[in-house]
């Protein structure tokens, strides 16, 4: 659907509601990092619970990586654009994250991992997305959905528009790789040239925001420029173009609707569920 299209019809074309630049924050063990989502701004966009993109050149500012730490009661995704990142975990999973990969893990009822660099200088890139689990799943064993750059899937269009479909399926049936029955999450990477439009149909009531990694985009007469998120409201149709050559995440899926109670790594339901987190992971149940 183009942009200039006369029968564009306006109560299904999402608009902007929010537009934020996230702030300042540091992780692990203190890597230095912009958080989008998570803050006092944004609190959380459900079911997402938090997005954070890390980047610098200065190895201080992620050398000391993201040391042992637990996770319950969410997913965890982290998505590289620069750099390379080992991880480990208490399970006797590790593996190597590069330019390009995705790890999409399911903490399910717990466990203890690490993320350090690979890496002793250079560009660091990426992102981590926390997405919430439902009620009927925070016990869940863990599991990993992990794809090195030449498993995710890629689309690329006449125009020049590159797609890069972590999850989900594009308007052209493009599909992502990772499969996710509990929120059924839409995760694309793209890439326009300048003057280009692009239009993305999303599953009406959920919830969708998108991220400006580089350019800058035009969003029903709003602008949005790079290392801003503008979320969406209602709608089953987003359409944007772009003035400049530009690159984007576009991330949506369905909210739970249901109480979450966060208290650091673990996001339960009720107060009970975080004491008896607490509780397992200090007895070494994770």
């Amino acid at each position: 659907m183009s942009l200039t299209s006369a029968a564009i019809d306006n109560n299904r074309v999402k608009e902007l509601i929010a537009v934020t630049s996230g702030v300042p924050a540091s992780d692990g063990a203190g890597v230095k990092l912009t958080r989008i989502i998570g803050n006092a701004e944004v609190d959380m966009l459900d079911p997402f619970l938090m997005l954070d993109c890390f980047e610098s050149d200065n190895p201080d500012d992620y050398l000391a990586g993201f040391p042992t730490h637990p996770h319950r009661g969410f997913e965890t995704v982290t998505y590289l654009l620069n750099g390379r990142m080992r991880h480990k975990d208490n399970q006797g999973n590790e593996g190597v994250i590069a330019p390009g990969g995705v790890q999409w893990m399911t903490a399910g009822k717990g466990i203890m991992h690490s993320e350090m660099p690979e890496q002793q200088d250079g560009l660091l890139k990426g992102f981590q997305l926390w997405v919430n689990l439902p009620a009927s799943a925070k016990m869940t064993e863990p599991a990993y959905q992990e794809f090195p750059a030449e498993q995710v899937a890629l689309e690329q269009r006449d125009d020049g528009t590159v797609i890069r479909v972590i999850s989900g399926v594009t308007d052209r049936g493009t599909r992502g790789p990772v499969v996710n029955h509990y929120t059924q999450p839409t995760y694309l990477d793209v890439s326009l040239k300048s003057g280009a439009e692009f239009s993305q149909s999303i599953t009406n009531g959920h919830n969708s925001f998108i991220y400006v990694i580089e350019g800058q985009v035009q969003i029903a007469g709003r602008s949005l420029r790079a290392k801003q998120l503008g979320i969406f409201g209602e709608g089953e149709e987003i359409l944007l173009s772009a003035p400049a050559a530009t690159r984007f995440l576009l991330v949506a899926g369905k909210p739970l609707n249901e109480p979450v109670v966060r208290h650091g790594p673990f996001v339960m339901n009720t107060q009970a569920q975080i004491r008896q987190a607490v509780e397992d992971y200090h007895s070494g149940n994770f």
